[in-house]
């Protein structure tokens, strides 16, 4: 079997990802529900002969070495994919996640229109937090490519691997891959405070020296955009400050409540009966209040202040779910799995 095909198959069914994996038919994520294709299993030889034959000579050392690999890879007429090769049981396997050329604008994936305002911030540190596949690199593309548009800025972005590919518009943006362009994240982080940027996004933030000089980024009046696989708002503030040892978190609180401007929280859902996806979004703004709990260590506070300040912009994930079942946009039983109190959604 060849592997063109298969690619050319993933994106004419709209799918987020391609999944090779030994002895099952290759699989697709549609809507976020894994559909096997109608051919014969991978045999094991043959999926390694297939994954190894997408990657270049420096690419196949790598995993040699490593048995680990994360590229980008563009295939011309057919599109542009983030990629993961790994070994499974002795099995050589990969996970493609297909990257589609359009950038959506924040409206456009349905995101809250208060998010179009962080993108006029001219300093602090803004999250984008959510599982695995929630669209979090497809909301920070969009906040991008609005900051892009809107302002004349110097944008640096540190990723792995890029995936949706920005040209100037109003602003010059740099964008830098690891392992291509940089060592690391922190690495790449510690050097862009002498490259005069204004917008700095961070791909992912995944360790204490990158969080850390990412505090410092956005401290320093520089606009700081950064994922984090955490699943809500609260969560968020705690994983960031439980990275450091504990003789550093007093001092890490007061950073990140005086740098901090936003949290967007998401989750994916499916439109029932439809094909697509809608965007269910969890939004804490850095208000006084939310700072001085951040300070006193006391972030169970959070949801309340998110629920009672939606006056502001704020709003909850369970509200959200609430509004997005009453518009028929998604069905009861998702919304329910998704909710946190589900004792309390169902009041709302």
């Amino acid at each position: 079997m060849e592997i063109l095909p298969l690619f050319r198959e993933a994106v004419s069914h709209h799918a987020s990802d391609l999944h090779l994996c030994a002895h099952v038919p290759p699989i697709l994520r549609i809507d976020g529900v894994l559909r096997a294709l109608n051919t014969p299993p991978l045999a094991s030889e043959e999926l390694h002969e297939m994954i190894m034959g997408v990657l270049n000579e420096t690419q196949r050392a790598k995993f040699e070495e490593t048995w680990e690999l994360d590229f980008s890879l563009e295939l011309p007429a057919i599109g542009r994919f983030r990629a993961n090769v790994h070994r499974q049981r002795g099995n050589t396997e990969a996970a493609f996640r297909v990257i589609y050329e359009e950038i959506r604008s924040v409206r456009q994936l349905g995101l809250p229109p208060i998010v179009e305002e962080f993108c006029r911030y001219p300093n602090g540190l803004i999250l984008i937090t959510g599982p695995t596949g929630s669209g979090k690199t497809t909301t920070l593309a969009a906040m991008l490519d609005l900051i892009n548009a809107t302002r004349s800025c110097m944008i640096v972005t540190i990723e792995d691997p890029i995936e949706f590919l920005h040209r100037n518009k109003r602003s010059i943006i740099k964008q830098r891959e690891v392992r291509c362009d940089t060592k690391s994240f922190s690495e790449a982080l510690l050097r862009v405070l002498r490259q005069d940027p204004d917008v700095i996004a961070v791909g992912e933030m995944r360790d204490l020296e990158t969080i850390s000089t990412a505090l410092t980024a956005a401290e320093t009046g520089h606009l700081v955009l950064a994922t984090l696989h955490t699943p809500d708002v609260v969560q968020t503030v705690d994983r960031i400050i439980d990275v450091f040892p504990p003789h550093q978190q007093s001092q890490i609180r007061i950073q990140l409540a005086s740098s901090l401007q936003a949290i967007v929280g998401q989750q994916l859902l499916g439109i029932p009966g439809e094909k697509g996806r809608v965007v269910a979004s969890e939004i804490l703004l850095a208000t006084p209040a939310a700072r001085q709990v951040i300070r006193a260590g006391k972030t169970e506070q959070l949801m309340t202040i998110i629920q009672t300040s939606s006056e502001m912009g704020m709003i909850s994930m369970d509200k959200s779910l609430k509004n997005l079942y009453q518009k028929g946009l998604v069905s009861y039983d998702d919304a329910i799995s998704k909710c946190k109190f589900p004792g309390q959604f169902e009041q709302l």
